[in-house]
Parts: C-alpha cells; structure tokens; sequence
C-alpha cells in the first residue's frame, strides 16, 4: 500500500510513512481511494457524463453496493494513476476488512470528496482553454476547498482521538475546527500554485474580483491553524506528520509569490526540511520556527 501511496503523492506519503501502526492503514487506504476518485474524475478522453457515471460507481463500490468501475487507460494518465486504478479491487477489498468505526469513517470522507469532484466534473466537464468556466463566487470556493480537503481534516482528526490516548491537548471539538481550516488551506494553495495549468484547461477556481493576495494570505492564515493543531498533538511523531504539509505548504506560498503559479518546492529542500525535523526530534519549538522561516506575508 505504502509503495502504491509514493507513487501518487510526493508530500503526503512523507506524513503517512511517520505515523504509528492503528492510524497509518486507514489514513494510507482513505488517501489511495481519493487519489483513485480524483484519477477517475480527470480521466482524459472521457466525457463529462462518462466522469461522473465513474464516479457514482466509485463511491457504491465503497459503500459495499457494487463493484469498482473500470476506466479505460489514456496517454494523459502516469504510469502510478494506472497502477493505483488496477489497485483499486484490492484496495475496495482492504476497506471491508477494516474495523466497522474507520470503514464508515472512509466511506463518509470519500462520499464528500467525491461529491466535490461530482459538482467539478458537472460545472467544468465541457470547459476549454477557448471556453474557461469560472467559479462564482468565494462561497463556491470555500465549497470546492471543504469538500475536497477540509473534510480529510476532520477525518484525520476522528481516527486520531478514537485510536491514540490522549492524542492532543485540546477538545475535540476545537481540533476538528482546526483541522477543517489545515485541510481548506493546503488545497486552497493547489489551486494557486496550479491557477495557470487550470486556466490552460479551461477552469478558473479563483472566482473574479479575488485577490490573489487576499488568497496567499488566506492560505497562510489556514497553514497557522495546521501548526496550532499540531502543536497541541502529544505524539512526536504525529506532530511531525501533521506540520510536515504544512511546512511544505508556506514554502511554496513563498515560492508563488516570487514566481508564480508553477512554482513548487525542490526536493533538495523538501530533503533538507526532513533532516532538520528529524535533528529535532520532533520539538514543537523546532517546527514553529521552521514554519516561521517562510512567513514572507506583506506587513
């Protein structure tokens, strides 16, 4: 699972890899199935109802009510995107083996996820770079960043008070808030990071008359409250999974700003940021000051 997993993601399996047993498997197995809807919902040469079709049979599979749809492969899919859809029976076949608390967990994520990419499909199935559709409004944005991203915050959180004792300093209730506003962020940061390679395709996720710096800013503020959740983790280990996108994150905020959307975070630093958390043993001082080293916001 976890080869499948570095496959698909480059940040992600860096945080999944570093978390104890009880937590690692269902946070792995709910990551690989949102990869899985994702890959369907951008499935090139397929059309919008043909996407979404996929889609519905996606999430009844996962819900015990049928089998998993079969996408047929195209150039415009990697070569880990095709390992992980002909994974995907396996990995239907793992969920049901999982106790009943984190299978209805996954099952309940997965059903937000992919009604966000649904309501993606349905609004920019038929868009071109000839033909851009656009997001309305903020609201619309603030939807599309909770569906897909907010909602694996509070998720994260679930399985983290229901698996580990004492797994953070503050109520719950506060930790999801927090989490929520971590996941909205990290993806409200794809949509600026990629806003070109969308646009090019003909979807405008940032709505008109958004400041891009407004954005920027927003997401940092979100990022701050990722930090906050993982300072108040007891586990060292946990803490670091759960700054490392986070830390990522505010480096390539830094880097949008003084590139532009494309810019990402070389892996000669992403290797560098690891060997630092690691000298540090996981400190909660050692992440907030890494975190601060990017905080390039205009005063």
């Amino acid at each position: 699972m976890l080869a499948l997993l570095k496959g698909v993601s480059r940040s992600f399996y860096l945080s999944i890899r570093l978390l104890p047993g009880p937590l690692r498997e269902p946070v792995a197995l709910a990551y690989l199935l949102a990869r899985a809807s994702d890959t369907i919902a951008d499935a090139p040469g397929l059309s919008a109802h043909a996407r979404i079709d996929a889609l519905d049979r996606f999430i009844r599979a996962v819900d015990g009510a049928g089998a998993p749809p079969t996408v047929a492969f195209s150039s415009g899919m990697s070569q880990h995107e095709q390992r992980l859809l002909k994974a995907l029976p396996e990995c239907i076949e793992s969920l049901r083996a999982l106790s009943p608390e984190d299978r209805e967990d996954i099952r309940t994520v997965l059903g937000q996820i992919t009604h966000g990419q649904r309501l993606d499909v349905a609004r920019f199935g038929d868009a071109s770079s000839t033909n851009p559709h656009s997001l309305a409004n903020a609201d619309e944005l603030d939807e599309y960043t909770y569906l897909v991203a907010g909602c694996v915050g509070e998720f994260w959180t679930k399985l983290g008070f229901r698996h580990l004792p004492s797994f953070a300093t503050l109520p719950e209730e506060e930790m999801l808030d927090l989490g929520r506003r971590y996941g909205m962020a990290l993806q409200l940061i794809n949509v600026l990071r990629d806003e070109k390679h969308d646009i090019d395709t003909g979807r405008r996720y940032v709505p008109p008359g958004q400041s891009r710096e407004d954005l920027l800013h927003r997401a940092h503020e979100g990022l701050a409250s990722g930090m906050r959740y993982a300072g108040a983790l007891r586990s060292a280990r946990v803490r670091v999974a759960t700054a490392l996108p986070a830390l990522i994150g505010a480096r390539t905020i830094a880097l949008v700003r003084e590139q532009g959307p494309g810019a990402k975070m070389p892996r000669s630093e992403v290797r560098g940021l690891l060997l630092r958390v690691a000298l540090a043993c996981g400190s909660n001082a050692a992440l907030q000051r890494e975190f601060k080293r990017w905080d390039n916001r205009p005063r």
